[in-house]
């Protein structure tokens, strides 16, 4: 297949790995982008050279293009473009920030540069800093979300409708019939995350992955509005918040309650209690724990066949 996507970013599939903290680390990158997909290395749960450790590793082990996402309000942002700029990654994903920041010093490096967003205010800003594209996220995704709560089926068409550049839906998206929806809206490609949890190169703790698997419909929350909206799995870290919210705790407790590292206590080392495990509502359609190139071709030859049974439709 060939599209704007593909073209943009030298991919086989238009299909790509969410940088997902905690998961997606070389391992997965290079087995995606090795694949036909576009890789993703998370730079937000790493030190610069963590960082640094995991391009040079990727680099090692795909020929393909790979990208880095960099949540914009990185601590030690500075650092980590630094460090994308002298291994010369070939393309960024910038996320939680003003994309106007960095796009234009990136794609002075010839680096290709697209922006996550969750509305039309900001799908606006990204394309007027420059990006080649945008991945509009809808509330059905795991991690930290738009607060107006849009889901992908509502945003990706007004997203659509509002501008011209390339633009990748993520939120929701499991399988090839999602990835099918997602293209009927306007979308040009998809961003996936939470199924490559499940994927056995993902760097999440093998407790978090099964617990993805295990999961049935209604298992995630959109909670910690007070602060910053985030999907997460419903455990007892989860009831502790729910406790605080429904007596009206303050921003300041909440955050109490959150405390330090609880993404890592969870997602990376597995504590199933007390941890925080970051992913969408799409987990209860999972079953099984499979390599990523697998979950690659499984997705597109789903899209595949969806596409030709759409074209088979007499009108």
């Amino acid at each position: 297949m060939q599209n704007r996507i593909t073209e943009l970013f030298g991919i086989k599939y238009p299909i790509i790995q969410a940088g997902m903290i905690w998961c997606s680390g070389w391992e997965l990158a290079s087995a995606v982008s090795n694949a036909g997909g576009l890789g993703i290395i998370g730079a937000g749960s790493m030190y610069p050279d963590i960082l640094k450790e995991q391009i040079k590793k990727c680099k090692a082990t795909t020929s393909k293009p790979f990208a880095v996402n960099v949540p914009l309000l990185y601590p030690d942002i500075e650092k980590h473009f630094e460090t994308i700029i002298e291994e010369k990654v070939p393309i960024v994903f910038t996320s939680a920030g003003n994309p106007s920041t960095w796009t234009a010093k990136l794609k002075q490096h010839g680096i290709k540069v697209v922006h996550v967003i969750a509305n039309t205010k900001f799908a606006l800003k990204a394309k007027d800093a420059g990006v080649d594209a945008i991945v509009a996220e809808g509330f059905e995704a795991g991690g930290h979300n738009g607060r107006e709560e849009t889901t992908t089926l509502c945003l990706i068409p007004q997203i659509r409708d509002a501008v011209d550049i390339p633009l990748i839906a993520a939120g929701g998206i499991g399988d090839g019939r999602a990835m099918c929806a997602a293209f009927a809206l306007g979308a040009e490609g998809v961003q996936i995350g939470s199924r490559f949890v499940a994927s056995m190169e993902s760097s999440a703790h093998q407790n978090f992955k099964q617990r993805v698997i295990d999961s049935k419909e209604g298992d995630t929350v959109l909670t910690l509005k007070q602060l910053t909206p985030v999907r997460l799995i419903k455990n007892e870290f989860y009831r502790q918040v729910e406790e605080a919210e429904m007596r009206a705790a303050n921003k300041e407790e909440l955050a109490q309650i959150l405390g330090r590292a609880r993404a890592k206590k969870g997602m990376f080392e597995g504590d199933l209690k007390e941890g925080e495990f970051e992913v969408g509502q799409i987990i209860s359609t999972f079953k099984e724990i499979k390599p990523a190139a697998e979950i690659v071709e499984e997705i597109w030859n789903d899209f595949s066949k969806t596409i030709k049974m759409l074209n088979s439709l007499r009108l």
